[in-house]
Order: structure tokens, then sequence, then C-alpha cells
């Protein structure tokens, strides 16, 4: 056998044991990436606060600033080329993209104008459903529920929920 068949196969072994031990610690599979990295490092990697994680596949550009104990999930976009601040205590739920640029006036001028950046924050304390999509320039408040698959295109005010899309708020936290 030669050596290179060695050592793929002692690398895969080596993966189904880290596999095997991250099933039975959490009960769940994840990417090779999230085997051989700690979500814990990868966020203290960017300089974000402490006790917040952050997968190994999530997509960070730019200007990306994170407070404490806020979780971002697998698959997640997090555009910071115009600046995007998040709070503490933020839970970034798997597939959502938050973006502070946008391509749409360079697109439509073939090129002759240049990319839109703004400022985007999201406050602390927000949950972030699945699959939601944050435009440029948005600001959220503290305290905020975002619904799965909303496009969030407008401000939302602190101790809101919103959902769709556009998102539109449909209530209080704590109401029905």
């Amino acid at each position: 056998m030669a050596e290179e068949d060695k050592s793929l196969d002692q690398l895969i072994i080596a993966l189904n044991r880290a596999r095997a031990k991250k099933r039975a610690e959490w009960n769940r599979r994840v990417s090779i990436g999230d085997l051989l990295t700690d979500r814990r490092q990868n966020a203290r990697e960017y300089g974000w606060g402490d006790g917040t994680t952050c997968y190994d596949n999530v997509l960070v550009i730019g200007e990306v600033r994170v407070g404490r104990k806020t979780w971002i999930g697998p698959n997640v976009i997090l555009d910071g080329s115009g600046g995007l601040e998040i709070g503490d205590f933020c839970s970034i739920d798997a597939g959502v993209q938050i973006y502070s640029h946008d391509s749409v006036n360079w697109a439509i001028s073939m090129g002759d104008a240049p990319y839109d950046y703004a400022p985007t924050k999201i406050g602390s304390g927000v949950f972030i459903g699945p699959n939601t999509v944050i435009a440029k320039g948005v600001t959220i408040g503290d305290r905020v529920v975002i619904g799965a698959m909303s496009f969030v295109n407008r401000d939302i005010p602190s101790g809101m929920k919103a959902v769709g899309q556009p998102a539109r708020i449909i209530g209080s936290i704590g109401s029905s």
C-alpha cells in the first residue's frame, strides 16, 4: 500500500472517530470543517465577544463586530463591507444573510455606478429565524424576533416581532 493511501486511511479513521464523538456528545453530524474547528475559537479569531460561537462554514466579509454570547448558525453570510454590528445574546439561525452593501446600481448602470454601502446594526437579544435576509442599512433594535424566511428591508424597533417578505411588524414581544 502506498504511503498516501495509508495517510488517507488514517485521516478517514480520525474523522470517523471525531464524528462518533460529536454524535455521542451532541447527537448531531456536522461538516468536516466543524469537526476540525471549535466554534468558540472561530469567534475568538474574529475578535468577537466572550462566549460567542460561529460555525466554520460562515462567510464573513469586511468589518463585522459581534457582542457576547451570540450564536451564529451554519451557512450564514455576514457582510460587513459597509460595517456590520451584532449585539449580545443574539441567535442568528441557519442560512441567515445579513448585508451592508448591494450591487443594484452597479448592475443596472452596466458597471458605471459604484456599489452602495450602508452600515447594518442588529441589537442585543435578537432572534433571526432561518433563511432570513437582512438588507443593507437596516437597524434592528433590542429584543426583536424576526420570523423564518423573512426579508427585512426596513428598520425594526426594539421589542417587536416581524415576519414576511418584506417583513412587517406583527406585534410586540410578549403578545401573541
